[in-house]
Order: structure tokens, then C-alpha cells, then sequence
């Protein structure tokens, strides 16, 4: 089964949730083809700030109503990550949102030292694999691109040597300054756990006027990048990734039989079936 997926690229408005919610209502009204999922940035109705206390909200607050309202009207998954205060704690907590109001998260695990997001948020512990329309998909978020034993694609529970998921999907917030990182991991880790790899940051000047260039990406699972969207350049852009093409590729090129038997035991692998 085919899974279509809509990307979009734009600047943010620093600090600003009614601006950033009114430019996204906008873009997600303007979709004219069916799509299953739709995802928007990193921290998308706020920018990557630090202004934790400030600008958190509850899962049951202005934003997290806001994705259900947009996933009911486009009938599609709506992914994204906003920051959340629960139990005293601050999160940049991931969202899936589904057409139903039934929602999962995912709180980032690996937090962005050098920016002292460790100082101001709280990390996550699980990792969280959606089961939707015959896909197995893992949403991550920026940093989290950087390491690849958080977004190792294989099972060590029976039967072993499997594929765990069929998409990767990161949301970000990355400057220029290392986008060639990002285009290269994007990459590799289609590359080396064999599967679809959604890209999607930020373009224009956050409020530390620091510079992003966008480069949102979908990548096949040979390595190769089959969207068009072009950086710093706004964007809405769907595509169809082929289930069928993946597990034939697979099939044919079984690399994942002679991985490595190891495991983490600092996470919780969360599975949700749909």
C-alpha cells in the first residue's frame, strides 16, 4: 500500500502561536490532494525557544485542539511538536494527531545542549513506533538525526534480524550553518536501516537570528531523494511512498540478517497499532 505524505516548509514567527496557527491554517487549507499525513516543523508554533515557562502549554490547551480541529478537516495524521508543560516538567513533545482526536507523543529523547535545551526542557525516555495503514512509522525530532542507535530499524525480539519500521519522519528546527549534516544523515539513515526518511525544518531567521535554509527532504531508502522541495524557498509538497517497492528492495538485498545482535537498555520501544 501506497502512503502519501505532505510537507511543509516556511519560516516561523518567533514566540508568535497566533501567527504561526493562522499561516499553518492557511497552508493546510490549501491542500488540494489527498493526503495521509501532513507535517509541519519542530517547536511549529513557536519557534526553538527556550522560553519554556513562558510559552509551555497542556496537552489539553489552545495548540493540541488546534491539531485536532486541522487532522478532522483534512481527514489526515497531523505531526508536529510544540512544548509542553506536564507534572511540573517541559517537553518538546511530538504529536500525532489522527482524524479521530486520538493522539500519541513522543517527548525528544536527545535535547540540544549547545542551545542549553537540556537546561530548560525535560528529555523524553520512550521512543514511539506508529502502526497506521500497513506502515510502521517512527517520528523523531531534530537532534535525534544524529544518532543512529535511537533510529536503529531492527528487532531483537522474535523473529529476529527484522525491520522494526518502514518510515522514518524528523521534524526540525536546523540552522544553514550545519545543513550539510542534515542533508548527509538524512541520508544515512535511510541508507543504513533501509527505509523512507522524511525531512522537514524551518527556512528564514528565528529570534537569535540564526539562519535556516529548510532542505526538507523525503528520501528512498537507497540513499536517494525523491522530493523537490528546494531550500529557503516556502513549500507544500506531497508524495507517495511505495510499501511495496521497499519490502521488494529489502527482499532482495537483505542487510539486516547480518546485523549486529545488541540493544539499548536506556529506552522503552512504545508500539502503537492502528
Amino acid at each position: 500500500m501506497n502512503l502519501t505524505v505532505t510537507i511543509i516548509q516556511t519560516a516561523l514567527c518567533w514566540e508568535d502561536k497566533a501567527k504561526n496557527l493562522a499561516q499553518f491554517s492557511e497552508k493546510i487549507k490549501a491542500i488540494n490532494s489527498k493526503t495521509d499525513i501532513i507535517v509541519l516543523p519542530e517547536m511549529f508554533s513557536t519557534g526553538f525557544s527556550m522560553n519554556s515557562e513562558k510559552l509551555a502549554e497542556p496537552m489539553y490547551g489552545e495548540t493540541v485542539d488546534w491539531l485536532k480541529k486541522q487532522a478532522k478537516s483534512k481527514n489526515a495524521i497531523i505531526i508536529a511538536s510544540l512544548i509542553i508543560e506536564e507534572d511540573t516538567k517541559f517537553f518538546n513533545r511530538l504529536i500525532w494527531m489522527q482524524p479521530d482526536g486520538q493522539h500519541f507523543h513522543y517527548d525528544k529523547r536527545h535535547l540540544f545542549t549547545m542551545a542549553g535545551e537540556d537546561q530548560y526542557f525535560n528529555a523524553g525516555e520512550n521512543r514511539l513506533i506508529v502502526h497506521y495503514k500497513g506502515w510502521r512509522i517512527c517520528p523523531l525530532i531534530c537532534y535525534d538525526l544524529r544518532f543512529p542507535a535511537w533510529s536503529r530499524n531492527i528487532s531483537l525480539a522474535e523473529p529476529k534480524n527484522t525491520h522494526e519500521f518502514d518510515c522514518l519522519i524528523y521534524i526540525a528546527n536546523w540552522p544553514t550553518v550545519r545543513i550539510s549534516h542534515w542533508n548527509k544523515l538524512l541520508e544515512a539513515r535511510a541508507i543504513e536501516n533501509q527505509c523512507y526518511v522524511v525531512g522537514v525544518n524551518i527556512i528564514g531567521k528565528d529570534g537569535n537570528e540564526k539562519e535556516y535554509s529548510g532542505n526538507s527532504a523525503v528520501i528512498e531508502p537507497k540513499g536517494e531523494c525523491i522530493s523537490k522541495t528546494k531550500p529557503n524557498e516556502e513549500s507544500v509538497e506531497t508524495l507517495k511512498l511505495d510499501l511495496k517497492e521497499l519490502n521488494d528492495y529489502r527482499q532482495k538485498f537483505p542487510v539486516i540478517e547480518d546485523a549486529d545482535d545488541f540493544h539499548l537498555d536506556s529506552y522503552t520501544l512504545g508500539v502503537v497499532r492502528k
